[in-house]
C-alpha cells in the first residue's frame, strides 16, 4: 500500500516528535553490539528527515538522549557522542543542501567541550535556513525541562519581575526549551514500547501517540508515511465536541 498518495498535504501536522527505540534490541537480533544498531539508527534518522523534508513538515524533534542515558556503561555513552558528534558533522552539507535548520533542547552543560561546541557550531551554520527543523533532544529529559522553567519562573519573582497571579500557562510554555515552536501534534515511538519516557510531558497535552511495534533501524518512510495517514484520520477535538469543530 502506497501511504503518501494517501496523504493530505492540506492537514500536515506541523510538529511530529519522534521517540527513537530500538536500536539495542534491533542489533541484539542480528547478532551484533549494540553500536551497530545505533550507527543503522543514524541512517533511519537521515532517511525520516529527508521524508520530513520533501513533505513540508515544519517540525521534527527527535528523542536522541535522555539524561537517565547517562546512567548506561561508560562505554557505550562514549561511543554515543562520538557517533553524535562525527554524525553532525558529516550531514551539516546535507541539512545545507536540504535548507534544514538545526536546533536541540536538553542540558548540553553535560557534554565534553569539543563536542558541544561542534553542536552549536552546526547550530549556527544552519541557523539562517527556513524549511524543516529538525530539533534534537540531547541531554533531555521532561523534569529537568519542568525544574528550569520553576528555577526560572522564581528567579523573575525574587528579581520583583514576576507576581503570582500573572502565572498562567502562557508563562510556562514560555519558560519551556521549545518557546519558539508549536506544541507536537503527533507524536510517534518505534519498538512497541507504549510510554512516554519523560519526553515533552508539558507539550504532549493534546497531541496524537501513535506507536508501532518497527524497531527504529526497521522504520522506513512508508512506515511515517503511514503514522501521518493514521493522524489525519483522527478528529482532533481539544476538550470540544464534534459538532463544535465542525
Amino acid at each position: 500500500m502506497d501511504y503518501k498518495e494517501q496523504i493530505n498535504p492540506e492537514r500536515l501536522p506541523r510538529h511530529i516528535a519522534i521517540i527513537m527505540d530500538g536500536n539495542g534490541r534491533w542489533a541484539k537480533k542480528q547478532g551484533l553490539a549494540r553500536m551497530f544498531g545505533h550507527r543503522q539508527g543514524v541512517e533511519t534518522v537521515h532517511n525520516i528527515t529527508v521524508a520530513a523534508t520533501k513533505l513540508g513538515i515544519e517540525y521534527l524533534t527527535l528523542y536522541t538522549f535522555s539524561t537517565e542515558n547517562w546512567n548506561r556503561p561508560k562505554e557505550e555513552v562514549d561511543a554515543l557522542m562520538n557517533l553524535l558528534v562525527d554524525t553532525i558533522a558529516k550531514e551539516t552539507p546535507t541539512l545545507m543542501n536540504n535548507n534544514v535548520r538545526l536546533q536541540t533542547i536538553g542540558d548540553l552543560n553535560r557534554l565534553l567541550e569539543g563536542a558541544r561546541q561542534k553542536f552549536l557550531g552546526c547550530i549556527e551554520q544552519t541557523s539562517k535556513n527556513t524549511g524543516l527543523t529538525m530539533v534534537l533532544a540531547l541531554s533531555y529529559s521532561a523534569r529537568w525541562e519542568i525544574t528550569e522553567a520553576m528555577r526560572a519562573a522564581v528567579q523573575q519573582a525574587q528579581a520583583g519581575q514576576l507576581r503570582a497571579e500573572e502565572v498562567n500557562e502562557q508563562l510556562v510554555s514560555s519558560l519551556m526549551a521549545t518557546a519558539d515552536m508549536p506544541d507536537p501534534d503527533l507524536l510517534i515511538r518505534t519498538s512497541g514500547e507504549y510510554r512516554i519516557s519523560n519526553f515533552l510531558l508539558w507539550q504532549l497535552a493534546y497531541s496524537e501517540l501513535y506507536f508501532t511495534d518497527r524497531l527504529w533501524p526497521e522504520f522506513d518512510e512508508e512506515e511515517f508515511y503511514k503514522a501521518i495517514v493514521d493522524y489525519q484520520k483522527r478528529e482532533r477535538r481539544f476538550g470540544k465536541t464534534s459538532e463544535q469543530i465542525k
